[in-house]
């Protein structure tokens, strides 16, 4: 997959160091992956979910460091591009409100 922004990872992880060491693994795996399906993703991230959002689009959830943050991206499979667009505690996950954001 080709990953839009790849230096967001880098902002997130300075700002979350206890995700810094997951979110490197992640990237590692999904930069080389070839995800065409929801499938796909979970061969290589069981837990791997899709949301719809506010806007009624799906996005892909991820759990990062051992399920403490919520690495939401949104993938367009037949292009092989991923979006980054947000990490969150599990906390602020649960509380949904990032969903209308998006």
């Amino acid at each position: 997959m080709r990953i839009i922004k790849p230096s967001t990872l880098v902002e997130w992880a300075g700002h979350h160091a206890d995700a810094a060491p997951s979110l490197l693994r992640w990237f590692e795996i999904a930069s080389k992956a070839q995800w065409k399906s929801l499938s796909d993703v979970r061969r290589d991230f069981p837990n791997a979910d899709m949301v719809r959002v506010g806007s009624l689009k799906p996005v892909i959830v991820f759990n990062i460091a051992g399920n403490k943050f919520r690495l939401i991206a949104a993938i367009h499979f037949n292009k092989g591009r991923l979006f980054l667009l947000d990490i969150l505690s599990h906390a602020d996950y649960s509380k949904d409100i990032w969903k209308n954001r998006l």
